[in-house]
């Protein structure tokens, strides 16, 4: 399998994955860029994956389908109005192949509500396609779940993959959360090692277990943060969350 992380608009990634014949893009937020890279490589699109309906990771999706009608749009079954051109809707733990025969691969998808209620992840052979749910040191914003369901789905469904998954997230915030995350832990070495040589795309899951604040809110020091900044007690992780994810908001 072959991943080329595509730059689009003014921070997004769009992501083509091919295996063998088949070619997918992953939130095509604007077309022209893929098209290039596509060009560029010789390739031709069989599938666009989005992850939600955000106009900043499907805005590409009409352009594509006017040059290839034949793509499989997949997404989210909550999300038919909402993803144009959607023919192929997921929901949690659906299951599809990339590439055909013996270089055919299964592709896995995660329900993760929270930063829309139909957010999805991608899961490949060991490497996770996560759009605006989670970020390198990061997550995505709360706008139409909840705190609960985003914590949800950051610790319990996308953060049980294994320590070794290659994460591909939805757009380049790296630099701005490591200092929001530094802010939470400024005792915590990981966080500064990372600032210092830090990877954007294709990170694993086992450095964000040691660097995003929003995986660790079960954590003594994280908890302690939280309640000094909100100057509240804080009876559970997911109630940390909720406070971390406000004072990003406003960091």
């Amino acid at each position: 399998m072959e991943i080329i992380a595509v730059p689009c608009l003014r921070d997004n990634y769009a992501y083509i994955v091919k295996a063998g014949a088949q070619v997918a893009v992953v939130d095509p937020s604007e077309a022209e860029p893929v098209q290039q890279a596509l060009q560029a490589q010789g390739l031709t699109p069989t599938m666009i994956w989005n992850t939600h309906h955000h106009w900043d990771h499907v805005g590409g999706n009409e352009t594509l389908l006017q040059q290839y009608p034949e793509l499989q749009v997949f997404g989210h079954a909550s999300d038919r109005e909402r993803v144009p051109g959607l023919n192929r809707p997921l929901d949690h733990e659906s299951r599809f192949l990339l590439g055909q025969g013996d270089q055919a691969l299964e592709v896995r998808v995660l329900h993760n509500p929270g930063h829309t209620h139909g957010a999805i992840t991608y899961v490949v052979a060991g490497h996770a396609f996560t759009g605006d749910t989670l970020f390198g040191a990061g997550c995505g914003r709360v706008f139409e779940g909840t705190f609960a369901e985003m914590h949800h789905s950051l610790h319990q469904i996308i953060g049980t993959l294994p320590d070794s998954t290659q994460l591909y997230f939805g757009h380049e915030y790296t630099a701005s959360n490591l200092r929001f995350a530094q802010t939470v832990e400024p005792n915590n070495k990981a966080i500064q090692d990372r600032r210092e040589h830090s990877k954007t795309v294709g990170t694993p899951l086992a450095l964000e277990h040691a660097t995003n604040p929003f995986l660790r809110c079960h954590l003594p020091e994280v908890k302690a943060s939280a309640e000094q900044h909100t100057q509240a007690s804080l009876d559970s992780p997911s109630a940390v969350f909720a406070a971390l994810r406000q004072w990003k908001d406003n960091f």
